[in-house]
């Protein structure tokens, strides 16, 4: 069947693709092209607060929301409301059944470092990595749907599904799915290889990264500014004071406190519609926390409004659950049944059965570099000495505490998760919630019944009443094996930026997209 929903969009799309314009300041408003011509290119300096890990777009980490949408382009886009949009995909087909969909892809495109044409082939070996258990990272989960695919033609890919898949799920994929040009997929984690409207110029590791504009960029028009000169900086004080000095025009991905200070001194912030769920990310594998009772302890161990306030100057919810408020998945009688209560957690903490040695014997991993994690590590550090747990926190900085995180070679630590406000099951992408390949709770996964629960929701459609129980089976099984305890929800890829400069454009993960941006007269 043609997805009826979409069917103007289609018939839209060339002048959706070929003037994708810049969103006016606030959230949410509509692109206004009047903005676009009006804006002057150059190079924009960007201060962020670590380094990348590697240009592989599949590598979805944080730490690379800043260069993803820069070097690459989705199959499908979300506007900030959450509708799907053609982008290097024209248009989409889903199946009377719901088990295939095929996507026509655009005929004009090419890949910025190569030259190379954008075909189906290209669509197809990324596929091929993304499956791959090994290879696929971030990605990975989010192809346990597909069965297989096929290129009918250069520009076409029908993607198989082992069953039918509700339709908000496929989208889901297709917007997750940025393609990576076949002939670079191995050397990817070092040298992009996307559509983007930027390439790589130069780069000095834990330093800078470069880019430049991609002239043969496919949307007519963009981008408007000639570079994009990303600057590390330690911490979100030196960025912001880099700001206010003039020796940068933005600062993405810092705090929240900075933003609410630099906001009411005059400055641009912008706060896009993906939030992340900060969550105390526990290794299971690991004592003392292979204690189920002494894990579900730490949901009543968690101050949340406290972490909610003082860290991230109450931007954001309160949650006790994985969802954002808009997920279907979310309930918020747990954020009630879940509430601190340090009475509670002692009950829990006796019934494990561990002395008060064995319970301390453990080191919280803190992200330095990261304000927000120190202050909400010690809410917690003090929280637990008043329960009889008196820790140390392992304070890392930069690449020494990502390259730990991902390795999961912790006890436990704080880590945002993202794809929250999307098909419940996508938050198997994010490390910690991985059902295969976990770097944290490794293969065979140790929560068996996690695992199920997440097939459930996958593969249970029809009724309504069947859909929510999959659901709410999904959050007790979270709430019982007490893995991952989540606090709040908080804005990720912060924009501060310098009132010369217009012409964003929100994406729906928080992700930069600078194409559309460029200073004002």
């Amino acid at each position: 069947m043609k997805n009826r929903l979409f069917r103007p969009l289609r018939v839209l799309g060339a002048a959706l693709l070929t003037a994708t314009m810049p969103l006016a300041i606030s959230v949410g408003l509509a692109p206004n092209t009047a903005i676009a011509q009006e804006l002057k290119g150059g190079a924009l300096k960007v201060a962020v607060l670590a380094d990348m890990t590697n240009f592989d777009p599949q590598q979805f980490s944080t730490v690379n929301f800043f260069l993803i949408k820069n070097l690459y382009d989705s199959l499908v886009e979300y506007t900030p409301d959450g509708q799907a949009i053609p982008s290097l995909a024209t248009e989409w087909t889903i199946a009377e059944d719901s088990t295939s969909v095929l996507v026509k892809l655009r005929d004009d495109v090419t890949f910025g470092a190569s030259g190379n044409p954008f075909t189906s082939e290209d669509v197809a070996a990324t596929l091929v990595k993304a499956s791959d258990p090994a290879r696929g990272k971030n990605v990975y989960a989010t192809m346990a749907i597909v069965k297989d695919w096929e290129t009918p033609d250069a520009h076409s890919v029908k993607i198989n599904f082992n069953a039918p898949v509700p339709e908000r799920q496929i989208l889901d994929l297709l917007q997750f799915m940025i393609p990576i040009e076949a002939a670079g997929i191995d050397t990817v984690e070092d040298i992009p290889a996307g559509t983007g409207a930027y390439v790589l110029d130069n780069r000095a590791v834990g330093q800078s990264i470069v880019l430049k504009k991609n002239p043969n960029y496919w949307r007519a028009g963009e981008p408007t500014l000639d570079t994009l000169e990303f600057t590390i900086f330690s911490d979100d004080a030196s960025a912001s004071a880099a700001l206010e000095s003039g020796a940068a025009d933005v600062v993405y991905g810092g705090t929240a406190r900075s933003a609410v200070r630099l906001e009411a001194a005059g400055y641009q912030v912008l706060r896009g519609p993906g939030p992340l769920t900060q969550v105390f990310r526990i290794n299971a594998t690991r004592e003392p926390f292979t204690n189920e009772k002494f894990r579900q302890a730490f949901s009543y161990l968690m101050d949340r409004e406290g972490i909610l306030k003082v860290g991230y100057a109450g931007l954001g919810e309160v949650v006790a659950l994985p969802w954002a408020p808009a997920s279907p998945a979310f309930d918020a009688s747990y954020t009630e049944k879940l509430a601190f209560n340090i009475d509670q957690a002692k009950v829990l903490l006796g019934e494990s059965g561990l002395t008060p040695e064995q319970q301390s014997d453990w080191k919280l991993l803190t992200y330095g570099t990261d304000q927000a994690a120190v202050t909400i590590s010690q809410i917690l550090q003090s929280t637990l000495s008043e329960a009889g747990i008196n820790i140390e926190l392992d304070i890392r900085q930069g690449s020494e505490y990502i390259d730990a995180q991902l390795a999961g070679d912790f006890q436990a630590t704080f880590g945002a998760v993202g794809n929250i406000q999307k098909f419940p099951s996508r938050v198997a992408t994010n490390s910690i919630y991985r059902v295969v390949n976990n770097p944290v709770l490794k293969d065979p996964h140790p929560f068996p019944e996690y695992v199920e629960a997440i097939k459930r929701v996958e593969s249970t459609s029809g009724p309504a009443d069947a859909v929510q129980a999959a659901y709410d089976n999904l959050n007790e099984v979270l709430v019982k094996a007490a893995f991952a305890i989540p606090t709040n929800t908080y804005d990720t890829g912060l924009i501060v930026a310098s009132p010369n400069l217009d012409g964003f454009t929100l994406d729906m993960d928080n992700l930069l997209v600078a194409r559309t941006l460029g200073f004002k007269e």
